[in-house]
């Protein structure tokens, strides 16, 4: 290949990044637009208010589902350039005219209660095309090397969203729902129109996977690493949606909070593209093995901060090891299942993500949180989550990669 092809391969590579972390800041900011909307609509048709945690607990069991689902979809359509942007682009069609027409819906008060919940189940499933099968072109058309660095991409748009999310509520609470409701809408179908002609590109540049490769069954490694990726999920629910503000709050007022809490996802973004480079050379589980160690003390440093300075050093480095995670993550779970099966085993990644965010709002929806004697379980359980998880995705490395090198022996190699 010449030098050019090469540039040109590169340039596309970067095109296709840069495109999934934009589909990943639409679709996370729709989420947070609905998040901040869903208590009006569903008083509007006659919902009580502690009853809304139990419709998001919803959405997310079906996420679960749904997105290892999409995932498995995603690897029977792959290997047929054009027919998975063609999915996606319809699913999310799909998706778009449930949520648009959630907050007009609301607007017709407690006899479209119904419909209501039927939209938002309908854009729950749907939504799901939008997050594992954009990521299997990563894993079916990328030349491994490139894999990290475009996931680091990809996983740029769920972190700049997470940054921009506290800004996004308070812009939006006095707003009427149905103007952002559209907005987001529109630009999600429009970004996820132009996953075909990513998908051509990608494909015109390298080998496509022939059609009839399958995927084999999930071995212990795949199983033992999602385990870990549910209990990395569940530390990170925790430790940033519960733990978080009770902590920033020892020391500073709540208006502050809009200010303080993007500082994880600060971290986040910019630790990821580093850490990709030792992901390209250590591999993907070593690295959120590492991290999730790493994760551990840092959280164990804010929990024992003496002051702000102190407790924003240490969130600062929470989510630089979140991002570190979860960009290996995904880079983990494209090699994993690099035998045809990449689809299903980064859905069953974000079915984790999805599993740990429903066991945080059980833990809400059950006062948790306001049980002085769960304190001390709530404080250190991300801690444990992190550090076990850690230990065990290194151990799990360390096995491969003892039993890569004695495959390498008994060759003669």
């Amino acid at each position: 290949m010449t030098t050019t092809q090469n540039s040109a391969g590169m340039g596309t590579a970067n095109r296709t990044g840069l495109y999934l972390a934009g589909l990943q800041l639409v679709f996370t900011l729709g989420w947070t637009t609905y998040v901040v909307y869903l208590p009006k609509l569903a008083a509007e048709v006659g919902i009580a208010p502690s009853a809304v945690i139990l419709i998001l607990m919803l959405d997310q069991a079906i996420f679960t589902i749904a997105d290892t689902a999409m995932g498995v979809a995603a690897d029977r359509l792959a290997p047929h350039v054009g027919r998975l942007g063609l999915f996606v682009a319809l699913v999310t069609a799909i998706s778009c005219g449930a949520f648009v027409a959630l907050p007009f819906v609301a607007g017709a008060g407690a006899a479209a209660q119904g419909w209501f919940i039927a939209l938002i189940v309908i854009w729950s499933i749907t939504s799901s095309a939008l997050r594992a099968p954009p990521l299997t072109l990563l894993g079916k058309y990328r030349a491994k090397p490139q894999v990290p660095f475009l996931a680091a991409l990809a996983m740029l748009g769920y972190g700049v969203a997470g940054a921009v999310s506290p800004y996004l509520g308070v812009v939006l609470r006095e707003h009427d729902a149905r103007l952002p409701f559209v907005i987001s809408s529109v630009v999600l179908l429009l970004t996820a129109l132009g996953l075909s002609r990513i998908e051509h590109d990608v494909a015109r540049d390298t080998v496509p996977p022939t059609p009839d490769e399958a995927a084999k069954p999930l071995g212990l490694v795949p199983i033992a690493f999602i385990v870990a990726m549910i209990a990395l999920a569940l530390g990170y629910q925790l430790h940033f949606a519960m733990n978080s503000a009770p902590f920033y709050l020892r020391f500073a007022a709540p208006g502050d909070l809009q200010w303080l809490m993007p500082v994880f996802w600060i971290g986040f973004n910019i630790a990821m593209f580093p850490a990709s480079l030792v992901v390209k050379h250590r591999g993907g589980l070593v690295v959120m093995g590492a991290a999730g160690l790493f994760g551990a003390v840092a959280i164990a440093a804010a929990e024992f901060a003496g002051n702000l300075n102190m407790l924003i050093a240490a969130q600062f480095l929470a989510g630089a090891a979140w991002g570190c995670m979860l960009m290996s993550a995904v880079s983990a779970a494209l090699a994993i299942g690099s035998t045809g099966a990449e689809g299903k085993v980064t859905g069953l990644v974000f079915s984790a993500l999805a599993l740990g965010t429903f066991a945080r709002m059980a833990a809400v929806a059950g006062g948790l949180q306001k049980m002085p004697e769960y304190a001390p379980l709530l404080h250190w359980a991300p801690v444990a989550c992190w550090s076990v998880a850690g230990a065990g995705l290194l151990v799990i490395a360390a096995a491969r990669l003892q039993g890569a090198s004695g495959l390498k022996a008994s060759a003669g190699e």
